[in-house]
């Protein structure tokens, strides 16, 4: 299933580009070219046919990096994203696109990219992007991994609604999962510190929980934070 990042070390890194559009492929090929460590070894427009190709092709050829299009005709990046990471843990899959959406960040990552970037990159930071990817380092800037966190929230408050809690109680539960002090979850919801100590109060007897660390396992254990 493709070569593991310790293989790699030193080698030229594979990367596949999946786009819809001829134009972009060719600029991130033209560029990606330039790069001695970096071999495009596919191309496709659409994630099935990415998914065909991998199908067809030798384990040996198969790329190590798949710079993946989140938008697509007959199946989108998510969607083949999940399919290829699924049949090929090995290959790792940088989801790249014009869209910042926190719902999107998330179910990308969800997924399986291990790296978001915008299509507004720098060339420089793209090879970057890669060379991390490869080397079990995801790589994201500031706005995205604030969007992933909202998009996390966002999550949790659907999947906790079973619990009992109101809206405002499920952010502070996020928070403390996200190691936050009292002070700090006040500031961050612009609420008083002793509003945020009733909140927690009021999450513990919900969750029949005794204290603040155990709410912030829960959380983790119900894939709320990650």
């Amino acid at each position: 299933m493709g070569n593991t990042p310790s293989d790699n070390i030193g080698n030229i890194i594979k990367v596949m580009l999946v786009d819809d559009h001829d134009m972009v492929r060719m600029g991130l090929r033209t560029y990606l070219m330039l790069e001695k460590s970096i071999s495009i070894v596919a191309e496709a427009n659409h994630g099935q046919a990415a998914i065909d190709w991998l199908e067809a092709c030798e384990q040996h050829n198969q790329p190590d990096i798949i710079l993946m299009d989140m938008m697509m005709p007959v199946l989108d990046g998510i969607a083949a994203t999940r399919q290829i990471t699924a049949a090929y843990p090995a290959i790792k899959i940088v989801m790249l696109t014009s869209f910042l959406e926190d719902d999107k960040v998330y179910e990308a990552v969800e997924a399986g990219a291990v790296s978001y970037v915008l299509k507004t990159v720098a060339a420089e930071q793209l090879v970057q992007v890669i060379i991390g990817a490869m080397n079990g380092m995801p790589v994201m800037a500031s706005e995205i991994s604030q969007a992933l966190t909202r998009g996390l929230r966002q999550q949790a408050t659907q999947n906790s609604e079973h619990e009992g809690m109101t809206e405002r109680e499920r952010e502070v539960l996020l928070l403390i999962a996200e190691g936050m002090s009292n002070k700090d979850i006040a500031e961050e919801l612009h609420i008083s510190i002793k509003t945020v100590k009733t909140h927690v109060s009021n999450l513990l007897m919900k969750c029949n929980l005794d204290d603040r660390t155990q709410l912030a396992v829960l959380a983790h254990r119900r894939g709320w934070v990650k």
